[in-house]
């Protein structure tokens, strides 16, 4: 029987937090935090049991992603009420990471995280799903405030340790050909209801490449393919599906408009408008998007088997707003980590120390247990530093993520060839 901690009382969040802060020095274990997606089809690569792949119900549809470091509700139609938050464990008992943020402000996010946000602002996940997934977008910030919500960013990296099996479709559509007209999208929007609505046939598909990734800013459409993807976002859940049909599956017009105001529903013109055009058209797309890991020459001590890579990174609309790293460790190296700002951390090979907590990647995940592979790296703990050690036999890899404006600089996408 799975032995799964107990929901704290909110009146006990301030309390408990006390000792999870002391007894990680600042690192708080979390929880998985499982978010089904009942328009997709799982992948089976995110190690959740087989047994438990529908384990809300087969009408919520299939667990596809795993949720990290997350404050952020998902935006699922018959959702359970903490889906997609995480929660912080400590002592047999767990309280929503969101509700420490609260508590802990400046110390867990950092004082200008707070000051700013007052919240975790960004979230990150494993997307994994078996085919690829209809054209879609996520709405720019002057278009998300008009149902009260925020624009959404994100970027993609794909783990080569999560991506053994390609699945259906490893190729992911971005934007759109360039010199695509608004008018042979609205034509697409007019044909919902007629099967395949054509968007793909006005798009442009790139194959994915295991150990890379990109940068998608809010209102690039792109239709995901079946690799397995980490993906670092911003903490919202807005979107609008372009694509009326995949894999012969129906995308209901509903999924078009889910983030569009109530008056807005039906009109075409402004559903297009929801579109960073210039981004879509733009002819030199990868080139301006497409990323390869960078080494961290500072953070990193290749000598004792220390490396420290840059997988997301970049500005967008000249701003620092999401990043993550991949730090890997050799058997029996050791390495301090001490970054700007608090993170989200996953560990996806091996197994070693995080201060003096026990981090490890488990083979496979029953719904309700809680394994050691997840962090929160709060403020205190990333400007105090850490040490982390591999204590296995193989090597041992984490990823992290951001929020905005945690580093001095970060590298320019492109830089990845300055090193080839």
């Amino acid at each position: 029987m799975i032995a799964q901690s107990k929901i704290a009382s909110k009146d006990n969040v301030g309390a408990l937090l006390a000792q999870a802060m002391e007894a990680g020095k600042g690192l708080l274990r979390l929880t998985p935090n499982w978010v089904p997606r009942n328009f997709m089809h799982p992948g089976k690569r995110i190690k959740l049991a087989p047994t438990d792949w529908y384990a809300l119900g087969v009408n919520r549809g299939g667990i596809d992603e795993r949720w990290f470091a997350s404050t952020t509700e998902a935006a699922n139609e018959g959702r359970t009420d903490d889906e997609g938050l995480s929660y912080v464990k400590i002592n047999g008992q767990r309280f929503l990471l969101r509700d420490a943020v609260a508590e802990g402000q400046g110390a867990v996010v950092g004082e200008k995280m707070w000051a700013e946000y007052k919240r975790w602002p960004v979230f990150s996940k494993f997307f994994d799903n078996a085919g690829p997934i209809p054209h879609h977008m996520h709405q720019m910030q002057k278009d998300a405030v008009l149902t009260g919500q925020e624009g959404k960013p994100e970027a993609y990296y794909f783990p080569p340790q999560l991506n053994a099996a390609e699945n259906h479709f490893d190729y992911t559509f971005m934007g759109l050909e360039p010199g695509t007209t608004k008018a042979q999208l609205r034509k697409c929007l007019e044909d919902w209801n007629k099967g395949d609505n054509g968007i793909l046939d006005l798009s442009k598909a790139y194959r994915l490449k295991r150990g890379s990734g990109w940068l998608v800013p809010a209102g690039v459409l792109h239709a995901p393919g079946s690799l397995c993807t980490y993906e670092p976002q911003w903490g919202s859940d807005v979107f609008g599906m372009f694509q009326s049909l995949v894999e012969g599956r129906e995308v209901p017009w509903s999924l078009l408009v889910k983030d569009v105001p109530e008056e807005k529903k039906f009109d075409l013109d402004f559903i297009i408008e929801q579109l960073d055009w210039e981004r879509n058209v733009d002819p030199f797309f990868k080139d301006h998007n497409y990323l390869e890991p960078i080494l961290d020459a500072e953070k990193s001590d290749p000598a004792a088997g220390c490396f420290d890579r840059w997988i997301t990174y970049g500005l967008i609309d000249g701003k620092q707003r999401i990043s993550a790293k991949e730090l890997t460790l050799m058997p029996g190296a050791r390495c301090i980590v001490r970054d700007g700002g608090a993170c989200g951390w996953i560990t996806v090979q091996g197994r070693g120390t995080m201060g003096n907590l026990n981090i490890e990647s488990p083979n496979m995940i029953h719904y309700g247990e809680e394994p050691d592979d997840e962090v929160f790296v709060t403020a205190t703990a990333a400007n105090a530093g850490f040490e982390v050690v591999n204590t296995g036999s193989e090597p041992l890899v984490s990823l992290r993520y951001f929020g905005p404006d945690t580093h001095p600089v970060v590298p320019m996408v492109g830089d990845y060839k300055k090193s080839k």
